[in-house]
């Protein structure tokens, strides 16, 4: 379950929300809506594991775009 908090309360008590937010990400909002989330660092870690780059295919080399080309997808995924 994930709380939901205002940047104002967050502000005047920082300590128990980071304290918090290592047990569950907390939602942070401004003016009603949210803005921002407040996440263990160990969380950050396993997202950021799982962040995808974007290369140029100009900047693959033969046998990686030999490899593309011969990937076939699995039946029900398309």
């Amino acid at each position: 379950m994930t709380s939901t908090v205002t940047a104002a309360a967050v502000s005047k008590n920082f300590g128990a929300y980071q304290d918090a937010a290592v047990r569950e990400p907390l939602i942070i909002t401004k003016n009603g809506r949210p803005r921002t989330v407040l996440i263990a660092y160990e969380d950050y870690l396993r997202l950021a594991k799982r962040d995808r780059r974007v290369e140029l295919s100009a900047a693959l080399g033969d046998d990686e775009l030999a490899a593309i080309e011969a990937s076939r997808m699995e039946p029900g995924l398309v």
